[in-house]
């Protein structure tokens, strides 16, 4: 398979919105969810996500990754400095920072349905590394899900305790049963 995996950038939104579809990837999200707190999320599901995800993309914020498949948009991974999530995970105790680090995370993958269990979004996490330490970070930090027994695509989309583990990272600490916080620190001796 010949994945080429780019930065979000305004010459891409177009891609961006392929692969999301009409519906915005999970029922209007657009990669709103964990940018917004709850009331603003809900609120503006659909096409006030959308405009709002374009405009911090016009803006040239760069907040994640697409991957493309014979030059078809499959894949998306979305990762930041944690800043552009505090909304969000300060509403949620699970969440919150462990620490005071300057921290870059990792919070969801879309892959295209067509596409899903062919390793998507392993690779786009093997990107993000490498693109969160290209521009600074110091520690990735990351919720993923710790399924117990088999579980539904849309239940995943912050990827699984063992893609991570797989990548290096480690588990810092778990308020969840199911969902640990995970780090990879870049100065690792």
């Amino acid at each position: 398979m010949c994945l080429e995996i780019f930065p979000l950038t305004p010459e891409r939104w177009r891609d961006f919105e392929k692969l999301f579809g009409p519906s915005g990837g999970d029922d209007g999200c657009w990669c709103m969810f964990w940018r917004l707190n709850r009331h603003d999320f809900n609120s503006g599901k659909g096409e006030t996500n959308r405009l709002c995800f374009k405009k911090m993309v016009e803006e040239n914020s760069t907040p994640g990754l697409i991957a493309y498949q014979d030059h078809m948009p499959v894949g998306w991974c979305s990762v930041s400095p944690r800043e552009a999530f505090a909304e969000r995970i300060a509403e949620l105790p699970v969440y919150q920072p462990i620490d005071s680090k300057h921290v870059w995370s990792i919070l969801c993958f879309f892959i295209h349905p067509d596409y899903r269990n062919q390793g998507i979004a392993r690779r786009l996490l093997k990107e993000a590394i490498q693109f969160a330490r290209a521009n600074g970070a110091s520690t990735l930090e990351s919720f993923p899900d710790d399924p117990k027994g088999r579980t539904a695509d849309g239940d995943i989309y912050t990827g699984t305790v063992k893609m991570f583990q797989d990548l290096g990272f480690v588990e810092a600490e778990r308020r969840h049963p199911l969902r640990p916080i995970m780090r990879y620190e870049f100065n690792r001796k």
